[in-house]
């Protein structure tokens, strides 16, 4: 903007103003007409210079106010594909039932379901899940997951017949049937320190038996002989909210375990119960990248785990960690009088899986995905 006052400059008025002469009473009435001119000129000035700069603060503003919403709608649509966290009892969801629980348990309803699919596209469709993670974040830290997916019909083909799981195979993978208790020193602390909590919650649940009907939320299993029982609270990644409102003390204790497996489907929390007689044949769990840990609630004598040949028996408040993708059986050899076998048992991360693999495979094997 260019402004030049009207009339004559202020040196002329100054020099007009210090003449001597008859006409300086009129001069100097010029002289302030002009000034005031001047400064009803400035004062426009000043007033374009304020809203220009008003201007340019509300382009700023509304330019930030563009980023941040931008910044939301990324971290919603990221979020929404991330893990999810466990919830509080209260908040579990109300409409269990429309979401395929019957009984309290998740029975998978999906044919292309990763853990229960055994076909020829499977492996692309992992591919095609490590790779949708990997343009969202990075293949960084990806290389046995990468080459444990494209080579996994070789690894599960060519597997010696003590240890193949069904699923997947990560190769590389320290191979072992039992796994000390530092393993997973932490959680394995928070278990048996919890034990008197967990036993009692059981023991409410296991009241309802008294009637011949098998009781809401429990789920009867195949055997060859006996009867084996499961009270799932998290089934394959996927919380059942009928079964945790029963255990709430034992379901907020998952929360407080590090390495727990809550966010895919290879991931589980159930208490599992054996009746004397019962007899679970040879099997291989899904997948190496866990440890299946059962606590200890109660053990009469001749109960037996076999992991990959080797027996081992269960203690009372005591965890037991074992890879489940080993061969492996179990017995409840004793008498009616013995009671049933019961523990708790909580799929954990296997101690060798690093973290950035561990965000992707909860991505890849996604419940539902």
């Amino acid at each position: 903007m260019v402004w030049a006052p009207l009339g004559p400059p202020r040196t002329d008025c100054l020099t007009l103003l210090h003449t001597p002469s008859n006409d300086s009473p009129k001069m100097s009435l010029e002289w302030l007409v002009a000034w005031s001119w001047s400064l009803d000129g400035l004062r426009d000035c000043i007033a374009t210079g304020i809203q220009s700069v008003r201007d340019c603060d509300t382009t700023a503003v509304i330019t930030v106010a563009c980023l941040l919403v931008l910044f939301v709608w990324y971290c919603y649509h990221v979020g929404r594909e991330q893990p999810r966290p466990y919830v509080s009892v209260n908040s579990l969801m109300q409409a269990a039932d429309a979401n395929g629980l019957q009984n309290g348990y998740v029975y998978c309803q999906s044919p292309e379901c990763v853990r229960c699919t055994h076909n020829e596209g499977l492996n692309q469709k992992l591919y095609h899940n490590l790779q949708e993670y990997a343009k969202r974040y990075s293949w960084s830290g990806m290389g046995r997951i990468h080459k444990g997916i494209r080579e996994q019909g070789r690894y599960l083909n060519s597997r010696p017949s003590i240890q193949k799981p069904e699923v997947f195979f990560l190769p590389d993978l320290p191979t072992t049937p039992y796994f000390s208790r530092d393993a997973q020193k932490h959680d394995v602390e928070v278990l048996e320190r919890n034990f008197q909590t967990i036993l009692c919650e059981f023991e409410t649940l296991y009241k309802a038996f008294s009637n011949c009907s098998l009781p809401q939320g429990w789920k009867m299993n195949s055997t060859p002989s006996g009867e084996w029982f499961t009270f799932y609270l998290v089934n394959q990644g996927v919380c059942v909210p009928r079964n945790c409102r029963k255990c709430p003390r034992t379901y907020r204790l998952l929360g407080s375990l590090r390495t727990c497996i809550g966010n895919n489907v290879f991931g589980n929390a159930c208490i599992s119960v054996l009746s004397p007689g019962t007899v679970i044949t040879e099997h291989y769990g899904p997948t190496n990248i866990r440890i299946r840990c059962h606590l200890g609630l109660k053990t009469p004598n001749g109960c037996e785990l076999v992991v990959g040949g080797e027996p081992q028996c269960w203690a009372e408040g005591r965890c037991l960690l074992f890879d489940d993708s080993f061969l492996h059986a179990a017995f409840h050899e004793g008498s009616a009088e013995d009671g049933p076998r019961v523990v708790f048992m909580v799929d954990l991360w296997h101690p060798n899986v690093a973290a950035a693999e561990r965000q992707a495979l909860d991505f890849i094997f996604a419940p539902g995905r």
